[in-house]
């Protein structure tokens, strides 16, 4: 893998926001839910699908903050129209398991 530089890191927006909506996606291929996560005022609510039922149930998201990539443009998944990227890591199994912060910060946060 490549290096890069800061300028290269900083153009990704990576910020935090707080789960507002969770909704299943029984049209998607994979097991999949529908978020809506608020970015505070500046970014507002943005939607995305994410393949995150093997760790989360719908009843626990709401509330929860996660990190997403918030420049990459739409993405039309299946007939839902993505606005971001959740960030996760692979667990042992290759499933996903969510990036948030271990304590609670202000939406809209960009990682540095």
């Amino acid at each position: 893998m490549g290096t890069i530089s800061f300028e290269d890191f900083a153009r990704v927006e990576i910020r935090i926001g707080t789960i507002t909506d969770a909704q299943p996606y029984p049209e998607a291929r994979r097991p999949t839910y529908k978020l809506w996560v608020d970015f505070g005022s500046e970014l507002g609510v943005k939607k995305t699908s994410a393949q995150i039922t093997t760790h989360y149930v719908l009843g626990e998201l709401v509330g929860r903050q996660v990190a997403a990539v918030v420049n990459f443009p739409p993405k039309q998944i299946g007939k839902f129209m993505s606005e971001i990227l959740v960030l996760g890591f692979p667990d042992a199994a290759g499933e996903v398991v969510m990036i948030g912060p271990d304590k609670p910060v202000p939406n809209g946060g960009k990682l540095f």
